[in-house]
């Protein structure tokens, strides 16, 4: 955020009560988020706003009220749609100067109408995902890695720059020994794959998944059984990878074959893998860093965007491990 401090005045019209109350929130309370996220102080009597702070983070801010009171008109706003009007405006980016003006917006078409990425990383990411053969997405839950890496599988699909779509999980919690579980092949291995299955649902619809699936367009396996293929003309998601060890993740990799785009997704904070084990996308980013034509996005808990809790959530896990750390 600019060292300047500086304050905006203006007015929301047309003046109505009932919409005001609604930008506003109880007590305050969407006038606080926006407050607390950009580091700045609004004040308002009525329709006429008060903003202090740093020059670029209040006019962004101006904007961002104006944009929201628009919505009022038809809706009632939740801290939730603050919270990611927010990142659709790169507010992060604007208070602390760090940002990236020369991304173009990537806007994903599916079933489910236009998905785009909120804020610039996870603009960054998607266009990354367009330019690069092999992508890394990595960073805590809710930061929309997998969601994303989904959408942009089905937008390649349907405009038919791949032929088929291949979904991979480790199923760490057994081990990949699926032989105990009960049910049939299918049945054991769907609790780990259910996350994106779940995308996939929201996005193309559950009739059309099943069709593809059973047409096997649309695949979705365990790591394991990805042992001696080569995927042509496909885009393949390798979720979790975390949970994967370095032999693992080495024989994903070299799965990918001509014409293919593979989207490797994980977050190093949450490995469940034994303690003898080193997680295998830790060791990526020590061997591939410097391989051209191999992308990574590292996501933080300012591109969270689910329930504001899972952001305070994050931002709490990390803070206890960084004094974990300094006390050892």
């Amino acid at each position: 955020m600019s060292s300047t401090i500086a304050s905006l005045e203006f007015t929301l019209t047309p003046t109505d009560s009932d919409r005001l109350a609604n930008l506003c929130g109880q007590f305050n309370d969407h006038l606080r988020l926006i407050e607390k996220r950009m580091n700045i102080v609004i004040a308002n009597r009525g329709n006429h706003f008060k903003l202090s702070g740093g020059t670029q983070s209040i006019e962004a801010a101006k904007e961002l009220l104006h944009s929201l009171f628009e919505v009022t008109e038809t809706e009632m706003i939740s801290p939730e749609q603050v919270h990611l009007s927010m990142q659709d405006s790169a507010i992060d980016e604007i208070a602390t100067t760090v940002g990236s003006d020369d991304i173009e917006p990537v806007l994903i078409k599916t079933k489910r109408g236009m998905i785009k990425g909120r804020g610039a990383n996870q603009q960054a990411y998607l266009k990354k995902i367009m330019t690069h053969d092999i992508n890394f997405g990595i960073g805590p839950a809710g930061t929309g890695k997998t969601f994303l890496a989904v959408a942009s599988a089905v937008e390649a699909l349907q405009a038919e720059k791949v032929k088929r779509i291949v979904l991979v999980r480790p199923a760490v919690e057994a081990g990949e020994k699926l032989g105990f579980l009960p049910g049939d092949l299918a049945q054991k291995v769907d609790p780990y794959l259910r996350p994106l299955y779940d995308a996939l649902y929201e996005m193309v619809g559950f009739e059309r998944v099943e069709k593809l699936i059973e047409k096997n367009i649309i695949e979705v396996a365990p790591l394991a059984f990805m042992r001696g293929r080569t995927l042509n003309d496909a885009f393949i998601i390798l979720d979790e990878a975390q949970n994967t060890t370095n032999e693992q993740i080495k024989m994903f990799l070299t799965r990918v074959g001509f014409g293919s785009t593979t989207v490797v997704t994980g977050d190093i904070t949450q490995i469940d893998l034994p303690r003898d084990k080193m997680s295998g996308l830790l060791h990526v980013l020590q061997v591939l860093k410097s391989v051209e034509g191999i992308s990574f996005t590292f996501f933080d808990v300012r591109d969270v965007v689910r329930h504001q809790l899972v952001q305070r959530i994050v931002s709490a896990y990390e803070q206890y491990e960084k004094n974990e750390q300094a006390s050892e």
